[in-house]
């Protein structure tokens, strides 16, 4: 029945398989609407990583809002488009990526989406990663100190990464 928004913080959307895997299909954060699902029951399921506050709309309330306001349609549908495309990547980056050029892109990933300039501080753990590209924690950790020993990053926390080259990533995830 509702649309979501994130205000601040992050969720992560994911479904459980039936072997206690879990696969999470997007990381959403501030500005990011999650919910636009096609029937009447949200697919999967959303789960706060850090403290959040997430502003939600009533479906029909937004669909009437849409067809009297054509600047809110458009909104509505770049806003699905977006996230379609989203999908999409995510898709090809599960089946045809190796381990390393999955982190690589999803380090590009969350350096493009989150506003720090010079350190990503990320709001999900090893296993949040792993479980997003379709990798065990022990690969992404791997990957990780792989791509600090090259000097591609450097740690600053256990969620704080920075960037030292961009145009490497950039290769790796060609």
């Amino acid at each position: 029945e509702y649309i979501y928004q994130i205000s601040t913080g992050a969720v992560r959307t994911f479904k459980m398989l039936p072997d206690g895997r879990r696969q999470i299909g997007a990381f959403h954060l501030p500005g990011d609407v999650f919910g636009l699902a096609s029937g009447t029951v949200h697919p999967l399921t959303a789960e706060a990583i850090v403290e959040t506050r997430v502003h939600f709309v009533g479906r029909r309330c937004l669909e009437r809002a849409a067809a009297a306001d054509a600047a809110i349609a458009s909104r509505l549908w770049a806003t699905t488009a977006n996230s379609l495309r989203h999908a999409e990547d995510h898709m090809l980056l599960l089946g045809r990526k190796t381990a390393v050029e999955r982190v690589a892109a999803f380090l590009l990933e969350m350096d493009r989406r989150l506003t720090s300039a010079k350190m990503l501080a990320l709001p999900m753990s090893r296993r949040d990663i792993a479980d997003y590209l379709g990798l065990t924690l022990e690969t992404v950790s791997r990957t990780l100190s792989q791509l600090h020993a090259q000097g591609v990053l450097d740690f600053s926390g256990a969620r704080q990464i920075t960037l030292r080259n961009r145009h490497s990533l950039n290769n790796l995830n060609a």
